[in-house]
């Protein structure tokens, strides 16, 4: 009789639903960083849609998607810097100063295109590299440190160029040898039908699809992950966080070097202060995509989302005749709501984990 009742309350236990197992698919949908992004911006355009017929005309898509597309290009780059647990203040002028290395040295040194092109990729990753290095040498705060940067690189991108043009701004690139082809690449346009797509959408696009495989896929990205969301416990482990972070900030050199290049490319000339204060919409557009300040936990695609959410908000303000002061009321409560959502969504995360 023993072995029988045992026999069946064996069987029953077997039967009976399983309680521990994982989460379901709809939780780790949730919880996911950029299901806020996704959310936001699918609201952000059918509220367009409806408010204005020019936000889907050929014309208007075109547009949004061109202006997100530069600020999406440094999100994906910035957020994978903040998911590692660092800030990039330098991240906009470097915009400007590669701009500037590449149409002084084409314009006012005779360089082939492609040439200058390559010294300032050069430049931007080495001034990367010295931002992750003195980070993680001084251990100082990367805000301080990409503070500094950024006033030095502001300075020297007004200084150099008033001391070779004697005025703020460099042009002329369009007449330099290896433009064509090298146009061609950062600045050319595709046709879809009757909308004119810029290259910087393509580059957005594939910077995209390349940080999330990065992220998700690759050894780089567990090390990501874990400098950011422990230093000293990601260490005890075996990460290599110093080449991780400094290989994180020479990310956001890279991107700032794509930015620049398309921007000096597709208009021709560059001035010495272009791309000063869009360092604070790189982080928010990361913020709104699911990035935490502290670290640890974020998404590229939610950033790429970010910056789709700023192009079509501002964009659709234009289209329908508001005052673009809207256009900051409109950041002011993204920011703080996108920050409620992603502690609120991290939270529950470490809670479905367990």
């Amino acid at each position: 009789m023993t072995t029988a009742t045992s026999s069946d309350s064996s069987s029953a236990q077997a039967g009976a639903p399983d309680t521990t197992s994982g989460p379901t698919l709809l939780q780790r949908a949730i919880v996911r960083p950029e299901i806020g992004a996704l959310l936001g911006a699918l609201l952000v355009f059918v509220f367009f849609s409806v408010i204005t017929d020019r936000f889907l005309s050929p014309l208007g898509i075109a547009n949004w998607l061109d202006d997100s597309s530069t600020l999406g290009i440094m999100a994906v780059a910035v957020a994978l810097l903040m998911i590692g647990g660092e800030f990039d203040l330098s991240a906009g002028v470097m915009t400007a100063s590669t701009s500037l290395v590449t149409a002084l040295l084409a314009v006012h040194a005779g360089w082939n295109v492609w040439f200058a092109l390559l010294a300032s990729l050069v430049f931007a990753l080495a001034v990367g590299a010295f931002n992750g290095w003195v980070v993680m040498r001084t251990g100082l705060p990367s805000f301080i440190v990409t503070l500094g940067t950024f006033l030095a690189l502001q300075g020297l991108n007004l200084g150099v160029t008033r001391l070779v043009t004697d005025t703020v701004q460099v042009a002329g690139i369009r007449g330099a040898a290896g433009y064509a082809s090298a146009g061609a690449v950062f600045a050319s346009t595709i046709d879809l039908g009757s909308t004119r797509i810029q290259a910087s959408v393509v580059w957005w696009i594939l910077l995209t699809v390349l940080g999330s495989i990065l992220l998700l896929r690759t050894r780089f990205g567990n090390w990501t992950f874990a400098v950011g969301g422990s230093l000293p416990s990601a260490r005890a482990v075996g990460v290599p966080a110093v080449r991780t972070k400094i290989l994180l900030f020479m990310g956001t050199g890279l991107a700032g070097w794509v930015v620049g290049s398309c921007s000096i490319l597709r208009f021709g000339s560059v001035q010495a202060n272009q791309g000063v204060g869009l360092e604070l919409q790189f982080i928010i557009a990361a913020v709104v995509g699911g990035c935490l300040l502290t670290g640890g936990f974020g998404s590229v695609i939610g950033a790429a989302l970010g910056a789709l959410i700023f192009g079509m908000a501002r964009q659709g303000i234009v289209f329908a005749r508001w005052n673009d002061d809207w256009f900051m009321l409109f950041l002011g409560v993204l920011l703080l709501a996108a920050v409620l959502v992603n502690n609120a969504f991290s939270k529950r995360a470490e809670r479905i984990r367990r």
